[in-house]
């Protein structure tokens, strides 16, 4: 049985671009099981399109392949890459940093190709539509049963133009920041809860949160902020009711400040 291939592009769904991906991959391999993460990643915001990826390849299966594509160097000099994790996953994407956080998720980088065998490309080469001409061609004859040393050329690194901010104490006190507003309006930290005290406050802007970690989102009363480590592991700041980014006026990169009690 094939794995199944995770999808997360900045398409958006108003055109055909991810349907026609999804076609050049069941046309190599018809059948298999095509799961989209998301297709709004914000155009050409590769470090949001990571933090995505990053923040869903855990939950699947290992050996489950995944196509990322966003890609501003589409048909310039950036390699076009396929890379397996140690722990057997297999990432398909454009070397733009896109794919290392999720690679380094999963055990990090055990062995890559550049994808240069126009024989597992697809039929058409548009310079502007990799996702469809050679990154989903390649997924699918991953899928197929295609080893990945036959793709192309053996890389032994892939390029790391960024990397998510690591948090840093000040005065004792644990500080990050925000590093995505998901679509509730929920700021996502950089804080893992394993170096979060038992009980604290957060300072965030002029805001004050105390009495936290919440257990839930209704702890507080309606339109109130709170502060709970939310499914990635991470400290999230929000509004019950409503989007802490609109309320508090805060996106990424805003500092997050946290006061032991």
């Amino acid at each position: 049985m094939p794995p199944p291939i995770s999808l997360l592009t900045d398409f958006g769904l108003k055109d055909t671009y991810v349907g026609q991906m999804k076609a050049a991959i069941l046309r190599v391999a018809p059948g298999v099981d095509l799961v989209d993460l998301t297709h709004e990643v914000p155009a050409q915001d590769v470090k949001a399109g990571a933090f995505l990826l990053w923040s869903a390849v855990e939950a699947f299966p290992e050996g489950s392949l995944h196509l990322a594509v966003v890609d501003p160097g589409v048909g310039s000099t950036r390699r076009a890459v396929a890379a397996r994790t140690r722990r057997g996953d297999v990432l398909v994407g454009p070397d733009n940093g896109l794919l290392v956080p999720a690679l380094e998720q999963l055990g990090g980088l055990a062995s890559a190709v550049e994808l240069t065998e126009p024989e597992y490309w697809g039929p058409r080469q548009s310079r502007t539509f990799h996702g469809r001409d050679v990154f989903a061609p390649a997924v699918g004859h991953l899928a197929a049963g295609v080893p990945l040393e036959r793709l192309g050329r053996a890389l032994h690194h892939l390029e790391r133009p960024f990397s998510f901010p690591a948090p840093k104490e000040e005065d004792g006190c644990p500080v990050g920041e925000v590093l995505h507003v998901d679509t509730y309006g929920n700021l996502i930290t950089n804080l893992p809860g394993a170096m979060l005290p038992a009980r604290f406050r957060v300072h965030i802007g002029t805001t004050t949160i105390p009495e936290a970690p919440h257990a839930h989102y209704q702890v507080v009363a309606s339109g109130e902020p709170l502060s709970l480590v939310g499914s990635t592991g991470l400290l999230e700041v929000s509004i019950r009711d409503g989007s802490a980014a609109d309320v508090l006026r805060a996106g990424r990169g805003a500092r997050v400040r946290i006061e032991p009690r």
